[in-house]
């Protein structure tokens, strides 16, 4: 299995600039190679291919000498990038839908060098506080927990807020399994709740982008006051910038904790399989749909549980609010509609925490039909 651990740079000014300006020849490179296959297809009907594009590399640098401060794999690796775009693309043709072509990048908009072959060209001191960098130097480095497995790429990235990152790709080991409770759960997500569980317990939704918005939008008001092109408006979009990566955070962190509590504790974890996408269009929910982050939750759920041992199980959600999970009666129910009432068998129970015992039952179906 593959894992990715990412950690917190901290060049120096120098060292910074020396970034920025590999970022800004590898987007100069991506345009070139792109430009190139858009007009090989339009003059020749010639489709390039990745190894036509990377044997072109040496004559580029003699050509444009500033690309060689830039590690070779790192240009190899743009031109990868091209051909995932297109073969991206072409799957997507294929498939029936109707997707965009790849686009160029504009000045600045090319945000991450990739080392392929660690520790050739990015390798970290023995006493792992520097990350050696090719044609940069010793980049400072906070190894927050140690690396798991052997780093087979490297990732360099620079974010949205101007903060720098790395982020190591390693091949680890089997998984561990962690020891049997016998004890299953259904998951409900919502909205009024985060998430109800089929033993009853419930976890809050925090709603991390509604508690940012005041801030979020005086810091938007400052930014559109600001000249285009200006230092202060590059300024003022990085606090705009902050206040997005905050809430990032804060949503990450939530859902990783509460992710790893259900898989420490239930054997079998049961939950929704939902279009998240086609829920939030034109819908008067969608902002808090996607302020919940369901989708991201049930991802970590996901990996979290496979690392472990347990078993997940992503159940069709149709119909598990409206069917009685005693007696299977279903009656339609309004989102005003907090309560369960069955006529049937006169079953009283909470929306969600009905909706998680069918959830869970459902769960336990596809296991046993599997």
């Amino acid at each position: 299995m593959r894992k990715t651990f990412r950690y917190r740079l901290y060049p120096s000014k120098q060292q910074q600039r020396l970034l920025e300006q590999q970022l800004e020849e590898c987007r100069w490179l991506y345009n070139h190679l792109l430009a190139e296959r858009r007009a090989a297809w339009e003059e020749r009907q010639e489709s390039r291919r990745l190894y036509d594009q990377q044997a072109t590399l040496p004559a580029l640098k003699a050509e444009r000498p500033s690309l060689a401060s830039v590690h070779s794999q790192v240009l190899q690796n743009v031109a990868v990038r091209i051909d995932l775009a297109f073969q991206a693309f072409f799957r997507r043709v294929k498939a029936g839908e109707t997707p965009g072509y790849p686009r160029f990048r504009g000045k600045g908009r090319y945000e991450s060098v990739t080392f392929p072959q660690v520790p050739v060209g990015c390798k970290l001191d023995s006493d792992a506080k520097r990350l050696r960098v090719a044609n940069v130097g010793q980049v400072k480095v906070i190894m927050h927990r140690p690396i798991g497995g052997t780093p087979k790429t490297a990732t360099i990235s620079r974010g949205s807020s101007g903060k720098w990152y790395v982020c190591f790709s390693c091949a680890c080991a089997e998984p561990a399994p962690l020891p049997e409770t016998g004890q299953p759960v259904g998951v409900d997500v919502g909205l009024k709740t985060f998430a109800t569980l089929s033993t009853g317990a419930e976890i809050a939704n925090l709603r991390f982008f509604r508690h940012e918005e005041r801030a979020l939008a005086k810091a938007q008001r400052r930014l559109s006051k600001a000249e285009n092109g200006t230092p202060e408006r590059a300024r003022r979009r990085r606090v705009v910038a902050r206040v997005h990566e905050r809430v990032a955070w804060r949503r990450g962190d939530f859902a990783h904790q509460h992710s790893r509590a259900l898989v420490n504790t239930f054997d079998l974890i049961a939950v929704e399989d939902l279009a998240v996408k086609r829920m939030t269009h034109t819908h008067c929910l969608a902002k808090s749909i996607h302020d919940a982050a369901w989708s991201q939750f049930a991802r970590l759920l996901s990996y979290k549980a496979a690392w472990a041992g347990r078993k997940y199980v992503a159940v069709n959600p149709a119909y598990t609010s409206q069917d009685c999970s005693r007696c299977g009666h279903r009656q339609p129910l309004s989102l005003s509609d907090r309560a369960y009432t069955c006529p049937c068998c006169g079953l009283v129970l909470d929306r969600d925490f009905n909706a998680s015992l069918n959830v869970l039952r459902l769960g336990r179906q596809s296991l046993a039909s599997a």
